[in-house]
């Protein structure tokens, strides 16, 4: 069973070298930078008019039509921040510093900054060749705007996208996240693994075989509050320790830039794995470019799809620059970086991120704010990847009924395998797929680019001449 274990990690390792390397780092950061400016830097041009028209609509009195076999613009929107604000958030944001330094958050913000109009372009795209099935329900993503919009020809492409999305759905979307539910549930109600599984799976079927309505309720109350709550812990933690701040700017811009070596190894390594660790990251936390979240945005019963769009921009900005920010500060004004023995020294990536918010706050309470939200971030990830692992096999299975079925009682069970057992080479395996799902769609959203700008040019000329 060893040797069977070392072969996984040892060809997981070597298609993670891939994944990750530079090439795929260049298409990933490099697309975001060719959409951003054929939008014409939107990010910047229109971000307080992105603003005003998704967070600035939550604090107004919501519109309670009837949005049909689909759930609202809001609904799609915390479906989709369901499952990119996860435990990366802050395990895989405080693995990042630990091996890649300080210097991880600078490149983490920058594939943020791009990400923004890369998840744009998704959701554009998602919802111009979005189809509608006979029970009038709104199905979209990577591989309906490969075929519908690139061409039928290029229907490998999307299929190749379901795949990966779909077996993806199980590692990052499933066993990865539940394993960190099962220690949270254990650390604060001393509940068994086996037990911390069933209730996982029992939770997880209840909602899921609900479908995408039943998913959407559960996340547009979800996510607000789990979000509001990390957030306002992290400003107290962050107000504790205010005059620290400029140090830790200075050791973030530091440690993006510098050249040096380390350990006599390559000119330059820190910076190399600064990047590597940050761009990854970034991706794997706020999902630009997987092509995953704007699978449920093509549910929403929206009309428009730039309207739709510019909720990715809040997302990626949310999820990102601010969510992760909080874990890097926390992680980098605790001071655990220095300790000795490094990451080695705690028994999780997760434990590590308690102990820093333990530094700063008093007594464990900064341990039980980690534990509660890697619970509510796992959990909200289970289930918007139950979609989107739906969607990737029922596309590729003509939605066959019976299959969605199997496949729903399928995810439930594998809770139980994740709550059961370590989820740590899980975790690489996810990461391995992310990358490489993103491939399908980066590529999809370059050849498409033309009517992304195109659209984009149509809708905020036509807006702003109504002002």
């Amino acid at each position: 069973m060893s040797n069977f274990v070392s072969t996984i990690e040892s060809v997981n390792g070597a298609l993670n070298s891939f994944a990750w390397g530079p090439l795929m780092l260049l298409l990933l950061v490099g697309t975001g930078i060719y959409l951003t400016i054929k939008v014409n830097w939107l990010q910047v041009t229109h971000f307080g008019r992105i603003l005003k028209n998704t967070v600035g609509t939550l604090f107004k009195k919501q519109d309670s039509k009837d949005h049909g076999a689909n759930i609202s613009p809001f609904q799609a929107v915390t479906t989709a921040l369901a499952g990119t604000v996860g435990t990366g958030n802050i395990a895989g944001v405080t693995g990042a510093i630990f091996t890649g330094g300080a210097g991880a958050v600078f490149w983490m913000w920058v594939a943020a900054f791009f990400g923004m109009i890369t998840k744009y372009a998704e959701i554009l795209l998602a919802m111009k060749y979005r189809i509608k099935d006979e029970n009038g329900v709104y199905h979209g993503g990577p591989m309906y705007y490969i075929e519908n919009g690139i061409g039928k020809n290029w229907k490998w492409l999307a299929v190749i996208f379901c795949l990966l999305g779909g077996f993806a759905s199980f590692g990052i979307g499933n066993i990865a996240q539940s394993s960190e539910i099962s220690g949270a549930l254990t650390d604060l109600f001393k509940l068994p693994p086996l037990a911390s599984g069933i209730l996982i799976a029992v939770v997880v079927a209840l909602v899921t075989l609900g479908g995408i309505k039943r998913i959407g309720k559960v996340t547009s109350l979800l996510v607000p509050f789990m979000s509001i709550f990390y957030i306002v812990a992290g400003i107290i933690l962050i107000l504790m320790r205010i005059t620290h701040i400029p140090a830790v700017f200075g050791q973030i811009f530091a440690g993006a830039f510098s050249f040096k070596s380390v350990g006599g190894g390559l000119f330059g390594y820190t910076i190399m794995m600064a990047m590597k660790q940050g761009f990854a990251r970034g991706v794997f936390s706020n999902e630009a470019g997987l092509g995953s979240a704007p699978i449920a945005h093509a549910a929403s019963s929206t009309e428009e799809p730039c309207e739709q769009a510019i909720w990715g921009v809040f997302e990626v900005f949310i999820d990102t620059i601010v969510i992760c920010s909080i874990t890097a500060f926390a992680v980098l004004l605790s001071g655990i970086l220095d300790a000795e023995g490094g990451l080695s020294a705690y028994a999780s990536k997760g434990a590590a991120a308690a102990a820093a918010f333990n530094t700063i706050l008093p007594g464990t309470l900064g341990g039980k704010i980690i534990e509660l939200s890697l619970l509510f971030f796992a959990l909200s990830t289970i289930l918007s990847w139950a979609y989107y692992g739906e969607n990737c096999w029922g596309y590729l299975t003509k939605n066959n009924k019976t299959f969605i079925l199997v496949y729903k009682i399928i995810f439930a069970l594998v809770c139980i395998v994740g709550a059961m057992g370590s989820g740590t080479l899980m975790w690489d395996i996810a990461d391995t797929l992310n990358g490489l799902m993103a491939i399908p769609n980066l590529i999809a959203l370059l050849m498409l680019s033309g009517v992304v700008a195109k659209v984009t040019k149509d809708y905020f000329s036509k807006n702003m001449l109504k002002k």
